[in-house]
């Protein structure tokens, strides 16, 4: 008579337990494209740190390869990674938000919109990368942290955002005109092309060809983004290297690159090569990263 109970007991329990379970299940779907999105981010950004560095000081001051190799050099092992926490930060939940948030924003536009599909994942891209554009602030710091002339200046990501707080919350968005214009643009252009181009990759049959399709597909369009958008960073770096004075309008911090560097496009362009490379090796990172762990998750 107690087994007759206790199997009479059993069936409500394990009910219970799996309409408990169901809705966390549920959330981790819905959720999941942020995760992986923030995952891809960070083993980008752990992996491609010191070329991002480099890439930075031919931005900011023309310099050769070369010569900014020897400058991270002269400035020691020590500050090779100063600056990764700001990209760390803003990377994961920028990463995070360009991916949920375009999944998301691409499915409601769909129900509520009767458009192509085409424009509606173009909106999505835009209103995600917009989106993104609030966490400028972080980009900001880690281009004053990563100017070997604000060494002495700020010794860590927390005493560069309070240096900043005297000049008022506007000063956190400088260089926000082109962080808008590349994240929202570069973003249609990712999420457009990245099914096309798959398409025309050899057809995978396994797991690892797969991830390399998925690496190859991030990785190209990465390339071609950067070299695309590599102008539009080259003056975003200029702006956020300033610390106060006069907001300067796009054209006019352009016009004065342009001119520092003879009105020639191959000055302008120095360093493109090596960020070809990077974003080569970042977005195939990315993109093999998150696919991968779609896919598990």
């Amino acid at each position: 008579m107690v087994d007759s109970e206790a199997h009479e007991k059993r069936p409500p329990i394990l009910t219970s337990s799996k309409q408990d379970l169901s809705p966390h299940i549920a959330n981790v779907s819905e959720m999941k494209h942020y995760l992986c999105g923030c995952c891809a981010a960070f083993n980008n950004v752990a992996i491609t740190f010191p070329i991002q560095k480099v890439l930075f000081r031919q931005q900011l001051y023309g310099l050769k390869t070369r010569d900014a190799v020897l400058q991270l050099r002269r400035d020691g092992f020590r500050n090779l990674y100063r600056g990764i926490l700001p990209p760390l930060m803003q990377k994961t939940t920028t990463l995070a938000l360009m991916f949920g948030l375009y999944e998301d924003l691409s499915c409601l536009l769909r129900k509520h919109i009767s458009t192509p599909e085409f424009a509606t994942r173009s909106v999505a891209a835009v209103l995600a990368g917009t989106t993104e554009a609030i966490f400028t602030p972080l980009e900001r710091v880690q281009t004053l942290l990563q100017d070997h002339k604000h060494h002495d200046k700020f010794t860590n990501t927390y005493h560069a955002f309070k240096a900043l707080r005297c000049h008022g919350i506007r000063e956190y968005y400088r260089g926000l005109v082109p962080v808008l214009f590349r994240n929202g643009f570069s973003n249609v252009l990712f999420f457009g092309l990245r099914g096309p181009i798959k398409e025309h990759l050899p057809t995978a049959t396994t797991h690892s060809a797969h991830l390399v399709n998925d690496f190859i597909c991030g990785g190209l369009l990465g390339a071609m983004l950067g070299i695309l958008f590599f102008p539009v960073n080259v003056v975003k770096t200029r702006m956020q290297s300033q610390i106060g004075g006069e907001f300067q309008s796009f054209p006019k911090v352009f016009q004065k690159i342009w001119l520092e560097r003879d009105r020639k496009l191959t000055n302008l362009f120095r360093g493109a090569h090596l960020n070809y490379h990077r974003s080569l090796i970042s977005w195939g990172i990315i993109n093999a990263t998150y696919e991968f762990l779609l896919k598990i998750v």
